[in-house]
C-alpha cells in the first residue's frame, strides 16, 4: 500500500481504543524472562498462577506448552507477547472487528531495567509495524506504577528514544501514530492517586511540562473521583491545574462498580464531561467487561460478573448516551485481572487453579465484536441501542 493512501489518525475523537499490556512472556521466547506475568508464588503451574482467564490460542503462530491440563488430560498452551506474530494476530483482530487501535503500555518500573526495556521495546516495535499494516491507531502510554522520585527523567529520556525510533513527529512516516489537537499524543497513567505512591504531583508536573515542551499533546490517567478531589484522589487543587494543562483525561473505573452500582458512576461521567468542556479538556470514559483476580489475590477477592456481556454493554451505552466523543476500553489483553476483550477460551484447564471461561452460549470473540459495534454507534454509523445487540 502506498504511503500516500495510508490512513492517518489525527484525533482521538470518534475512536474506540483499548489498553494493551503486552507483558506476557514464556520460556524460550527469546526475552530471557521465563514465565512472566503468568506466574504465582511458585511459578506457573497448577495452584500457582496470576491469570484468571485462559487465552483462546487457536490462531497464534507460536504457542508454549504449560503444566496445566484440560479435563481430557491434554496440555494447555499460552502465547508470549514477545513474539511479533502474537502482536500481529492481535492487530489483525482489531481490524477484523472494527476496533480503532490501542494504547501501548510502558511501565516505568519495567523500562528502568534492561530486561524489561528489551521486552517492551520489542513489543512496541512489533505493534508499530502491525498498526501501520492493519491501519490501526497506536499511542504510547506510560504507567507510573512503581515509579520513584527521579524516575520522571527515565520517562522523559525514554520518550525521546521512542520518538526518534518510531517517527512519532513525522506523521507521513508513521501515519498510525495517534495525534490529538495537532500533536502526537502521549498518555501518562497514575496521576493524582492517594494510595501512598512514592511519587506525587511534583514529579507528575515535571513529566507533563516535559512532554508539552517536547511538542506532545498529553492524556492523563487519573483517579475515579478526580473532579471532586475525594475518595481515591489526592485532595490538592494542583491536580486540577495539571489536568487543565492536558488535552484528554481518562478516569480509572476498573473494579469500582458492578452492574447494579453503575448508574451512580454514569452520573459522574456526565458531570465529568461538562467539567471537561468548561475547562477545554477532552474526556475519555473507561469501560471494562468484568473483573476477577482470584488466582492472583485469593478466592475471596473481588469478582465482577460479566453477565454474558450485559455489564460491558451497559457501560458502553451509558458512556455514548452521556455524550462521550471517544472511548477507552480496559483492556485488550489483560487476562490476569479478567478484563481482557480479546479471544478467551470457553474450554479452560481444570485442577488446582480455577479459570473463568467465556460463557458457553458466547463465542470467544464476543467482546471484540461488542467493542466494534460500540465504535459504529459512536460514529453514528448505526443507531445507539440500550440493550446489548444480538449477533446475526
Amino acid at each position: 500500500m502506498g504511503q500516500s493512501v495510508r490512513k492517518q489518525y489525527n484525533s482521538y475523537k470518534g475512536l474506540v481504543m483499548a489498553g494493551y499490556q503486552g507483558w506476557f512472556n514464556a520460556p524460550d521466547d527469546g526475552a530471557g524472562r521465563g514465565w512472566y506475568y503468568y506466574t504465582g508464588r511458585n511459578g506457573f503451574r497448577p495452584g500457582s498462577c496470576s491469570i484468571d482467564m485462559w487465552p483462546d490460542v487457536s490462531e497464534y503462530e507460536k504457542t508454549y506448552q504449560t503444566e496445566f491440563q484440560f479435563a481430557d488430560g491434554t496440555p494447555a498452551y499460552v502465547f508470549s507477547s514477545f513474539d511479533e506474530s502474537t502482536v500481529h494476530t492481535h492487530f489483525r483482530w482489531m481490524k477484523e472487528y472494527g476496533i480503532d487501535g490501542v494504547f501501548m503500555q510502558r511501565f516505568v518500573g519495567e523500562i528502568k531495567n534492561p530486561k524489561g526495556k528489551k521486552h517492551f521495546n520489542k513489543v512496541l516495535a512489533s505493534a508499530m509495524t502491525a498498526a501501520n499494516q492493519y491501519q490501526r491507531a497506536i499511542c504510547v502510554m506510560y504507567d507510573l506504577s512503581g515509579m520513584r522520585p527521579g524516575d520522571e527523567e527515565v520517562l522523559l529520556s525514554d520518550i525521546d528514544e521512542v520518538c526518534q525510533t518510531h517517527n512519532l513527529k513525522k506523521h507521513r512516516k508513521n501515519p498510525s501514530y495517534l495525534y490529538h489537537n495537532g500533536k502526537p499524543l502521549v498518555v501518562v497513567w497514575g496521576i493524582g492517586f492517594n494510595d501512598n505512591r512514592q511519587y506525587g504531583l511534583k514529579e507528575s508536573k515535571i513529566i507533563v511540562d516535559g512532554l508539552k515542551e517536547r511538542g506532545f499533546s498529553v492524556m492523563l490517567g487519573v483517579p475515579t473521583h478526580w473532579r471532586t478531589l475525594t475518595g481515591d484522589t489526592q485532595s490538592s487543587p494542583e491536580l486540577h491545574d495539571l489536568i487543565r494543562k492536558s488535552d484528554v483525561i481518562m478516569p480509572w473505573f476498573v473494579g469500582r462498580y458492578n452492574e447494579n452500582g453503575y448508574n451512580r458512576y454514569n452520573t459522574s461521567i456526565r458531570e465529568d464531561i461538562q467539567w471537561g468542556k468548561a475547562n477545554k479538556v477532552d474526556y475519555a470514559p473507561l469501560i471494562f467487561p468484568g473483573f476477577t483476580w482470584k488466582n492472583m489475590k485469593g478466592k475471596n477477592s473481588t469478582q465482577i460478573d460479566r453477565n454474558k456481556g450485559n455489564f460491558f454493554w451497559k457501560q458502553l451505552y451509558g458512556a455514548l448516551d452521556a455524550g462521550a466523543e471517544m472511548l477507552y476500553i480496559a483492556m485488550f489483553d489483560e487476562i490476569d485481572e479478567g478484563t481482557a476483550i480479546f479471544k478467551c477460551a470457553q474450554r479452560v484447564p481444570v485442577g488446582e487453579s480455577e479459570f473463568l471461561a467465556i460463557d458457553d452460549d458466547l463465542s470467544s470473540d464476543h467482546y471484540l465484536w461488542l467493542t466494534g459495534q460500540a465504535g459504529k454507534m459512536l460514529r453514528k454509523e448505526i443507531p445507539l441501542v440500550e440493550k446489548q445487540p444480538a449477533r446475526k
